[in-house]
């Protein structure tokens, strides 16, 4: 049948062979066709990255969606957001992407959509039990093929773009998805671009493709100063996610990303309500209400984000992780080729060097994303009697997603991840002393339960 465990909260995904093969797409596309045929739906979109696995994956998937009298199209091996696009585009019911987005090359996975909102969470538990009960629909399906998509995409972000002057900047692909959209968008708004690792690789032979990991990002950032550029743009696997580097080759925190972008939003849009995850910077928080708008802090997950900006009605939000949600000028999903081109815009504006962009804000020490072993089973549990314990003694806590834990001179984070067995933790404070104290009092709380 099929392994329970590669149904995530956001997408499926699991090692190739061992966890998911092409009897599990089979599966699931017989089983997504079925949730959208048992809805009154029948159309859906399907692509796919770049990874090894993927085309014969995609095919089983179509030949089990095919088999419950689906309508579907096959756009073939592109970026995640020209997925997105498409089902808003063609006017699709749903859509199918295969890829495992950022993990490595032995991975694979599957991003489902209703509309342009994701299926996720308990949705993705009820296709698993379709899947399990074999509830599945009948019908006599038809494929269709569209190869004019990614021309359609590319020229639509061209024409929504306006980029004042030619920017130098360098683009890494890091051997996903975006590397064949980008610098072909950017050159032809006039910009120089150098092209670094944008031949999609299955492999990943240059660098894990994960954006926001300093590591990651080190060949951009030496090759930004030594071309003597304005920047660096990185994208993750599937090109939904972005990173930054200045033209000193230091690396922008998503939250920083989004906080740029976001004082350009509110320029235009006074009054407006920015949403970011607990994740982010008290900075991006204070900021946003410093330049009028109104910071909503929000749960971790692009899916969690999606919706609640659909609910809320709002038009601008990110995350820590480098998911940008722009539906100012834009469609609202996470589309890091978009969004990099709206940061260019933004470089374009001025002559000020992009190190210099955020240089009136007070200085704050912090910590990356840090990540503690725990099992899935326990997480959860744990979170829920740290948080407990801060609230009883009287701390000022929000608790919309783990426990974020605010001082007056600082803040600290404790959440279970939804995607793997491990506590994610962040620290920031307006020294380095008072950080190291904020982590020492919340992982002493944390260990107490380990």
């Amino acid at each position: 049948m099929i392994k329970p465990e590669v149904f995530r909260q956001y997408d499926i995904r699991g090692i190739v062979d061992s966890e998911l093969n092409s009897e599990s797409y089979y599966l699931i596309g017989k089983g997504f066709g079925s949730y959208l045929r048992k809805r009154g739906l029948k159309s859906l979109v399907i692509g796919g990255d770049a990874r090894h696995s993927t085309r014969g994956f995609m095919d089983a998937f179509i030949r089990g969606a095919l088999e419950t009298g689906c309508e579907i199209t096959d756009i073939g091996i592109v970026a995640t957001p020209i997925l997105y696009y498409s089902i808003w585009k063609l006017k699709q019911d749903g859509g199918a992407m295969i890829t495992a987005s950022h993990n490595p090359s032995q991975y694979n996975g599957c991003k489902l959509n209703l509309g342009l909102g994701s299926v996720y969470a308990q949705e993705l538990q009820n296709l698993l039990k379709l899947i399990q009960a074999e509830d599945f629909e009948a019908g006599e399906g038809k494929l269709l093929h569209n190869t004019d998509i990614e021309e359609d995409y590319i020229s639509y972000i061209v024409e929504n773009i306006q980029i004042e002057r030619p920017v130098k900047l360098i683009v890494d692909g890091g051997n996903g998805m975006g590397g064949p959209y980008l610098p072909e968008i950017l050159r032809r708004k006039g910009c120089e671009v150098i092209e670094m690792y944008c031949e999609p690789d299955g492999d990943f032979p240059n660098h894990h493709p994960d954006p926001t990991v300093e590591k990651n990002m080190q060949d951009l950032s030496r090759d930004v100063v030594e071309a003597e550029y304005e920047l660096g743009i990185g994208l993750d696997g599937d090109a939904d996610r972005v990173g930054v580097v200045d033209e000193k080759g230091k690396m922008l925190f998503g939250d920083q990303i989004l906080n740029i972008l976001a004082r350009d939003y509110l320029k235009l849009n006074p009054g407006k309500s920015v949403i970011a995850d607990v994740k982010c910077s008290k900075n991006l928080f204070d900021d946003i209400k410093a330049y009028g708008g109104k910071p909503i802090m929000y749960k971790t997950g692009h899916a969690n984000i999606k919706m609640y900006m659909k609910e809320a009605g709002v038009d601008f939000a990110g995350e820590m992780s480098g998911h940008v949600f722009l539906g100012d000028r834009y469609l609202g999903f996470d589309d890091a080729i978009y969004v990099s081109c709206r940061f260019v815009e933004i470089v374009a504006k001025t002559a000020m060097p992009v190190s210099q962009y955020l240089a009136d804000q007070p200085k704050m020490y912090n910590t990356p994303e840090l990540h503690t072993k725990c099992a899935d089973d326990r997480k959860f549990e744990l979170v829920a009697k740290v948080c407990k314990e801060f609230q009883d003694e009287g701390y000022d806590v929000n608790d919309i997603d783990g426990a974020r834990i605010t001082f007056d001179d600082g803040w600290g984070l404790i959440r279970a991840s939804n995607t793997t067995p491990v506590l994610v933790t962040r620290y920031e404070a307006t020294t380095q002393a008072r950080m190291l104290e904020i982590q020492a009092l919340i992982e002493g709380k944390i260990n107490k339960y380990l």
